[in-house]
């Protein structure tokens, strides 16, 4: 998550949706007093204590909220980007078997043992994008939600709202995949469309 004062706003940055490549990008217009918290690639943690002992970046706007002076919060553009829950769920199995090659070598099994039998509700990267942005009432507490599917065009218009000028997001911890539609059989595309279905609704994506 990024705060910053200079340009009043918050960017929430949600697991797996090319957070690394936007805070490359919005690196660029942060102030020293700019707050950032992120584990990966950069270390760097909020002033508060309670935030700061979280272990990673992925913060929701409810963590965040106490912490703000009066008014921040409501006066800031909140923003963030969101991925297609099934394609996202490829990318996660991806990341998490990088280092032992059981997506590459059995996908749509790998997959099914992550969803059906691992079901690793508490890791941040597996949880449900919404919860990062929506308050205890579920209704979102953004002002903008890009898609990575259109990630460029998206952050351009987080910055025009901003006021200063875009530049081309770079590629950071990506990797390379067929279409994830390839990986599927009709037992899991049931099984996501109906742990992630709020992400579903609220975000407008289908299987298709």
């Amino acid at each position: 998550m990024i705060i910053s004062r200079r340009h009043r706003y918050i960017f929430v940055a949600i697991p797996k949706t090319g957070t690394h490549s936007v805070r490359q990008a919005l690196r660029q217009h942060l102030a020293d007093d700019d707050l950032e918290q992120v584990g990966l690639f950069v270390n760097r943690r909020f002033p508060f204590a309670d935030l700061a002992a979280i272990r990673h970046g992925h913060l929701s706007l409810q963590q965040v909220r106490p912490s703000l002076e009066p008014g921040e919060f409501e006066s800031y553009f909140k923003f963030a980007f969101v991925r297609n829950p099934f394609d996202r769920f490829v990318s996660y199995c991806a990341f998490m078997s990088r280092e032992n090659g059981q997506f590459a070598a059995d996908p749509t099994g790998f997959m099914k043992h992550v969803l059906f039998e691992m079901r690793p509700e508490q890791h941040i990267l597996f949880q449900p994008q919404h919860l990062l942005l929506t308050g205890a009432d579920g209704a979102l507490l953004t002002d903008h939600v890009g898609r990575v599917e259109e990630l460029q065009a998206s952050y351009d218009h987080v910055c025009a709202r901003l006021g200063f000028e875009s530049t081309a997001l770079g590629r950071v911890n990506s990797s390379q995949r067929g279409d994830y539609r390839q990986y599927y059989d009709a037992e899991l595309v049931a099984g996501i469309s109906d742990y992630y279905q709020r992400d579903l609704e609220l975000f407008g994506y289908s299987f298709d």
